[in-house]
Order: structure tokens, then sequence, then C-alpha cells
């Protein structure tokens, strides 16, 4: 199975690609900032999208609105997927809770097509999501050797239909296998690094992207269950020594998980409490404004992975059950109006 996979990698990275065709699936903040500075940049991009965003891509293209920058790029966006042209990579960027709904889709972009050459590499798909869930929800449905992890650092989103503005500098991406041979970078892996990086992006690529998915998940699956929680934002909750001593605890539970699962990661408690301190005093984590608008939560996806993770390894995790045991009522959202 392996050699299998390591195969199917090689063909992967056997064709060098100077242009390089990329379908993003799930064309909102993360998607859409990612996608129109790949379109900048040369790339052949098509956007799957719906409703008013999708019209106002079609009609004026796709705006970015950065601290840095604005511009606008005319933009390739359809409904249906059968409407895309072969890809080389499938950016799935959609919330943990839509993963299911759009694997389809996926399966569909990612099987030969018309107009694909002869022997030419299989895509990918690259998980986008928050948290460690996706790349084996995904795997179940195209197969390990189709899929490679990621993560996103950035905070952006649509503010008005056809129009991505990011809050913040940040924009780093890792990427990296999930399944197979995890000992090296891979070929593709870094391959596709070049290309984002001659974007502009910042994006490293690593061996094994579980560690990557852990160590953003002991961030961000304590802070945002203790600010949404609490309905406030950081700056509100770290002066209190009572919530360091917790918070400082509930990473070291995500972290103990981790380490349960044999994935190797580089953040300690200590580390994460200092991260936090740096951070803006308003920072919301994007749950915390998911909670305060109705929309669903992605408990399941955060707080709830960690806990039955650690069920399934016999680690105890109090202070993560605790927050995913306050949050789970509102999971599904409560929707306004």
């Amino acid at each position: 199975m392996l050699a299998r996979h390591s195969h199917l990698l090689e063909r992967c990275a056997a064709v060098i690609f100077r242009a390089m065709r990329f379908a993003i699936v799930g064309s909102g903040g993360v998607g859409g900032f990612f996608g129109a500075r790949l379109v900048r940049a040369g790339h052949d991009v098509t956007f799957l999208a719906r409703g008013a965003h999708l019209r106002a891509m079609r009609e004026r293209g796709l705006t970015l609105r950065t601290p840095e920058e604005d511009f606008t790029v005319p933009v390739k966006a359809e409904e249906d997927v059968q409407r895309f042209g072969p890809v080389d990579v499938v950016f799935l960027a959609v919330k943990n809770y839509d993963v299911a709904s759009v694997l389809p889709v996926v399966k569909t972009l990612l099987a030969p097509r018309e107009g694909s050459a002869r022997g030419e590499a299989p895509p990918w798909v690259v998980t986008l999501q928050n948290g460690v869930d996706s790349p084996a929800e995904v795997a179940a449905v195209v197969g390990e050797a189709a899929v490679m992890g990621g993560t996103t650092y950035i905070s952006a989103a649509i503010s008005e239909p056809g129009v991505i503005t990011q809050t913040g500098t940040n924009h780093r991406m890792v990427l990296g296998e999930v399944f197979g041979d995890l000992s090296r970078v891979s070929a593709r892996a870094q391959a596709l690094r070049d290309v984002l990086d001659g974007a502009g992006l910042h994006v490293e690529a690593v061996a094994d992207a579980r560690g990557a998915l852990w160590d953003k998940l002991s961030f961000l699956g304590c802070m945002s269950g203790f600010a949404t929680a609490a309905r406030r934002p950081v700056g509100a909750l770290r002066d209190s020594q009572a919530f360091r001593d917790a918070f400082k605890q509930a990473t070291l539970e995500v972290l103990q998980v981790a380490a349960a699962e044999g994935v190797t990661t580089t953040r300690t408690p200590d580390s994460l409490v200092q991260y936090m301190d740096g951070l803006p005093a308003n920072m919301r984590p994007s749950m915390l404004v998911d909670l305060e608008n109705g929309k669903p939560l992605e408990v399941e996806y955060l707080q709830g992975a960690v806990v039955r993770r650690g069920q399934a390894r016999g680690v105890p995790t109090p202070v993560m059950s605790t927050l995913y045991a306050l949050l789970l009522p509102h999971a599904q959202g409560e929707r306004k109006g």
C-alpha cells in the first residue's frame, strides 16, 4: 500500500508546472484570499460559489482588501462542478460541518476529466479546515493518496458579495502529507509551496502535516472555547490568573492527546500562553463571531475532537470536556431574523 502511495506522489511531482490549475471549493475568506492571489500570479483558478457572491464575482471580479493593498481580479466562478475543466489541485476551504456535503464535488474534480492529457499527474486535494478530522474524512471518499493536509493562519471573510476583506497582515499556510511516507517533505508538497510562494503567499511545506494541524488545534481549540463560552475577546480574559491556569491546562490536554496518537508537535503550554499574550486585546475567535451571528459552530471538530480522541486513547481532558459541554447546545446555531 505504501509503495503504491509513494508511486502516486512521484507521478504528481513528475510534472513541472509553470502555471497550475486550481479549483477553490469554498470561496469565502480563506479560499477567496488565496485564490485571488493565485489568479493575479497567472494561474488558472476556478471558484465554486453560489448566490450573490457568485453573481458579483462573475460581474465585477473578486476584490481583495487587505491592510497592505486592495486589488480586483477577473475570475472564473461556477456553481456547477461539471463546468470546471481539469485541475491539478483542489483547495477545500469550507467549514468542517460542510465537508460531507461537498465531498461528491471533490470526488468529481479529482476524477479523470475530458481535456486531461494522457499520463498527466493525478490531481490532489488540500484540506484547509480547522482541527484534525477532515483529512481522514476526505480520504475515506477519494483515497489517502489524493489527500494533503493543510492549515492556515489568516483572518479574512466575505465583507460583501465579491469582496474579501482581511484583518491583520498574517496570511500563513502550512501544508504536507498526512498519509504514507512522512519522513521527508514530498516532492508535490515542495512544488506546491514554490507555486504559492511565487504568488506572494507565506507557505511552509513540512514532512508530516499532522503536527501542524495539532499545533493549531492546541491553541485554537482552547482559545475559541474559552472566548466563546465567556462571550469575551482575549483581552478581557487573559489578565485573570484563574483563566491563565485553566487555559494552560487545556492546552496541555490537547498536546497530550496528540502525543498519544503518535503525533509530534512543536508547541508547549508556555509557548501557547506567550502567543496568546501577543495577540491584540480585541481579538475575537471566529467561533465567537459565529455564535454572535447565530451561525453553526465547529465545536464538534475543535473541542469535541479532542474529547473523543482523548477518550479513545485513555487521556483525561477535563477542561476541554467542560468547554465542549458548554458549547454543544449552540453547535447548530441560532438563526436570527
